[in-house]
């Protein structure tokens, strides 16, 4: 046993740029990890600064200068959010203040619902069974009152943080923009001299996270429009909230999907009963959510590397479980990255491959 282990090490982990990679693994994975709460702003601002780098490669290939591409593309950023935090936050929390205000009203037409079951399917369905499901509702019911209550009482230093993200965010995003060949320059002095298998890593990598980001933020945008004008068509309440929780729900492959589904049916329910219009409407939802998974995404995401959907969901538990929000933004990117150390590992009989090749 312990020359299998020592024959699989020197033949894995004796490399020299195996022994650098893994230590720029070690010390990125417990950065993120154990400061991850704190760099979160910085994170946001990569990120969208990541995304924000395609149009202004773009512009400067048409021979204008970098501080103006910058310039016109982080001006046309600040109005698309200024826009949102202006126009539609309002309408999003008073919807949800709403539905807030609506909820116990739903639960009790719920139970209702519940108690006639036993009736119309006594074969199927007991009275204990039914108890059980009410009784479980109340507690759900009440665990949602008291965290309505924790989020009002927590809501100011909330606000205050995100007044100071506001700020802090916009600034970075611009100089990481303006100033992108000094900061890389910067980061690149931690680096060996001798990087190859760093090199081709980050060239394979980078137009995968290139396009995923962007890919993602086309697709929610998309998806949350065309979700929104269907359930403005059909007159469902809270349609833009609704609509947003869809569009975000493509952050999480396959599971977003299916749990967004249950908020749009119930609301739907309550709204209409089991009407012909409940019916188109579930209808049409399927086809949006067929679309975007057979059409949209393989439009998009055309030059992304394809994972079998089981990676995938493993992926997005992992990452997810270790980074919250951004594990599960990037699970599908990192989960490429695993698999592209896996290709690319180098071993004491192989030969590294040159970057750029």
């Amino acid at each position: 046993m312990f020359d299998f282990i020592n024959d699989w090490y020197r033949r894995y982990f004796t490399h020299p740029q195996a022994a650098v990679l893994v230590i720029l693994l070690a010390a990125a994975f417990v950065v993120f990890y154990f400061m991850g709460g704190m760099l979160t702003p910085l994170l946001a601002a990569v990120v969208i600064a990541y995304m924000l780098e395609g149009p202004i490669v773009k512009l400067t290939a048409r021979q204008v200068p970098r501080l103006t591409a910058v310039s016109l593309v982080f001006l046309l950023f600040i109005l698309v959010m200024g826009f949102i935090v202006i126009g539609l936050l309002p309408i999003l929390s008073g919807q949800a203040s709403q539905f807030v205000q609506e909820f116990p009203g739903m639960l009790s037409r719920g139970q209702e619902l519940l108690l006639h079951l036993p009736e119309q399917y006594p074969d199927i369905i007991s009275a204990e069974l039914v108890n059980e499901i009410g009784l479980a509702l109340r507690r759900g019911a009440s665990d949602f009152g008291q965290g309505v209550v924790s989020v009002s009482v927590a809501s100011i230093p909330a606000i205050i943080t995100v007044l100071i993200y506001l700020i802090l965010v916009p600034l970075m995003i611009f100089f990481l923009l303006k100033d992108k060949d000094l900061v890389l320059g910067w980061l690149s002095r931690f680096l060996p001299s001798d990087r190859t298998l760093v090199g081709h890593l980050w060239l394979e990598m980078d137009a995968q996270f290139g396009n995923y980001i962007r890919g993602k933020v086309y697709e929610i945008a998309i998806v949350g429009v065309t979700s929104y004008i269907v359930f403005s068509l059909f007159g469902l309440n809270y349609a833009s909230l609704l609509s947003i929780t869809v569009g975000l729900s493509v952050l999480i492959p396959y599971i977003g999907a299916a749990v967004v589904t249950l908020p749009v049916a119930l609301v739907a329910y309550f709204q209409w009963g089991f009407d012909p219009v409940f019916i188109w409407l579930v209808v049409a939802y399927f086809i949006l959510q067929f679309l975007d998974g057979n059409v949209l995404v393989p439009i998009l995401f055309s030059d992304v590397v394809n994972l079998h959907p089981v990676a995938i969901i493993v992926a997005i538990l992992v990452f997810g479980g270790l980074w919250g929000f951004w594990g599960v933004f990037f699970a599908i990117p990192l989960a490429t990255l695993v698999k592209a150390l896996i290709n690319v590992w180098p071993t004491s009989e192989e030969q590294l491959p040159e970057a750029g090749a």
